[in-house]
């Protein structure tokens, strides 16, 4: 097995036992709270992900600036959302509503990048909507403000990575990583103050771990980056559903029913399909895809956001 497919399993693990932890905190702590920690404590692989030949005080230096703060609001919105959906519905159902991801952006790619997608992979994708309906089971069951926030979550991320294939190409790196990331420190930093409520020592600690997971989750799959080819690396996204089964079902007893299970069988599935189909142009998901896109890249080979995005 290639070392890169090794490093993107221990990623999408990572990043999974991340979220599993801030499902734990419940409503004890504001998702503003939990995603001002989780993101101050997942910085560091910024300092690894920042090329040589830049320079941190470039970062505000931008060609395309209403661009790139639409997509730094849209990563706010994203992270914030699936926060809320992690801790106010099952893990299970908050990722699969996150999988239709690679449906907004399909969709967006096709609308305002005029790109050309063939019917098997629509076809494939729309497999994939019905699975999550099966999941889901809107009108046989009460939903709550958790699906709604999921789904917003994948609209949001599919926003920011389309903008991300847009300015890509233009923008520097430093600006692509320090500006998401500031807005989301200061965006959540500013909204938990009116009901900031002290960590206990076991939930600062608890806090700390999720987003040093995530920090974790970032270097592996840069370093899965490097060393496999995207359509090796972008399956592996999926084993965060069997993740999310696992965790809920041991921490939260949670437990999925037999069409719940079928539903995430035909998530993953058409996904795999759809792997396939792109074959060199795979999508890999990740929280920061920027860490990954270079200048002079064409948006048709920046690699993409289809995970949750924290």
């Amino acid at each position: 097995m290639p070392v890169g497919v090794l490093f993107a399993i221990g990623a999408y693990s990572i990043y999974s036992g991340g979220d599993a932890i801030i499902k734990g905190f419940g409503t004890t702590i504001s998702v503003f709270e939990i995603g001002f920690f989780v993101a101050l404590f997942s910085l560091l692989p910024a300092i690894f992900a920042k090329p040589k030949a830049e320079r941190w005080r470039d970062a505000f230096h931008l060609t395309r600036p209403a661009l790139v703060h639409l997509r730094s609001f849209s990563g706010v919105m994203s992270s914030l959302l699936v926060t809320y959906a992690f801790v106010h519905i099952p893990f299970a159902e908050t990722y699969s509503l996150v999988f239709m991801m690679p449906l907004f952006i399909t969709m967006l790619s096709v609308i305002l990048l005029k790109e050309s997608v063939g019917f098997t992979r629509w076809a494939m994708l729309l497999i994939g909507f019905c699975g999550v309906m099966l999941v889901v089971r809107p009108g046989f069951r009460d939903l709550e403000l958790g699906h709604l926030a999921a789904l917003a979550c994948a609209v949001f991320g599919a926003t920011s990575t389309t903008i991300l294939r847009v300015v890509a190409g233009d923008e520097k790196r430093v600006s692509l990583i320090a500006l998401p990331a500031l807005y989301l420190i200061v965006a959540t930093g500013l909204l938990m103050l009116p009901g900031f409520v002290m960590p206990s020592p076991a939930q600062f600690a608890l806090l700390a771990l999720s987003g040093s997971l995530v920090g974790m989750g970032h270097i592996l799959l840069i370093a899965a980056t490097r060393n496999a080819p995207a359509n090796q690396i972008a399956p592996i996204q999926y084993i965060q559903i069997l993740w999310a089964i696992g965790l809920g079902s041991f921490f939260y007893s949670e437990h999925p029913d037999a069409l719940a299970y079928v539903g995430m069988a035909i998530v993953t599935l058409s996904g795999l399909i759809n792997v396939l189909l792109d074959g060199a142009r795979a999508r890999i998901a990740g929280r920061y895809a920027e860490y990954r896109a270079r200048q002079g890249t064409s948006p048709t080979d920046i690699a993409e956001v289809q995970g949750p995005e924290i």
